[in-house]
C-alpha cells in the first residue's frame, strides 16, 4: 500500500506511469492532496495536465479525509496529511518528491518515505519495466520536472546503481 502526495502523483503521471501505478499498487491519498491537484489543474502547463489526469482517475485512488494537520517550514499541508495517513493505514510507503521535507516526514510517518522514482525501481524489480526503460523514464521525469542537475535527480539515479 502506497500513500502518495501531490508532487509524486504529478511526477509519475508526467511520464505516463499513473495507470501502471494504479494497477500495481493500492494507492491512497488525502482530501488536501485532491485540493492541491485541483488548484494545479487550473494552470496551463504540463503539470496542470498531469494533475487533471490524476483527478480523472481518482476513482482508482482511495481518498481519505484528512487525518489531522501537520505542517512546518519544510512540510506543506498535502505532505503532512499524507504522513499522518500512513500511520492510520499502516502503509508501507509514503511517496513524495519534496527532498527537503523527507527527513521531517520520516519522523512523522511510520512508513518508508521515498521519492517517486522508487516506483520506477520497484517496477523494474517486479519485471513490469526493463531497467533501460525505467532509466529513460527517469531522464524524462527529470526533464519534465526540472530536476536535471538537482539533488533529487542524483538521488534517483543512485537508486539504479
Amino acid at each position: 500500500m502506497i500513500v502518495a502526495d501531490t508532487s509524486s502523483l504529478i511526477s509519475l503521471t508526467t511520464v505516463d506511469l499513473l495507470n501502471t501505478l494504479l494497477t500495481e499498487y493500492r494507492v491512497h491519498t488525502t482530501e488536501t492532496v485532491i485540493e492541491e491537484l485541483e488548484n494545479t489543474a487550473e494552470y496551463d502547463d504540463n503539470h496542470a495536465q498531469a494533475a487533471e489526469t490524476v483527478l480523472n482517475n481518482r476513482d482508482q485512488i482511495t481518498v481519505h479525509n484528512d487525518p489531522g494537520e501537520f505542517t512546518s517550514s519544510r512540510v506543506d499541508p498535502g505532505e503532512g496529511t499524507c504522513a499522518l495517513l500512513t500511520k492510520e493505514l499502516d502503509a508501507e510507503f509514503l511517496i513524495t518528491d519534496d527532498l527537503q521535507a523527507l527527513p521531517e516526514l520520516q519522523t512523522v510517518s511510520d512508513a518508508q518515505v521515498a521519492i517517486s522514482p522508487i516506483v520506477l525501481k520497484a517496477l523494474v524489480q517486479r519485471d513490469i519495466l526493463e531497467q533501460e526503460e525505467a532509466l529513460e523514464k527517469l531522464d524524462e521525469l527529470a526533464e519534465q520536472r526540472n530536476w536535471l542537475g538537482a539533488p533529487i535527480y542524483r538521488r534517483a539515479k543512485n537508486l539504479f546503481e
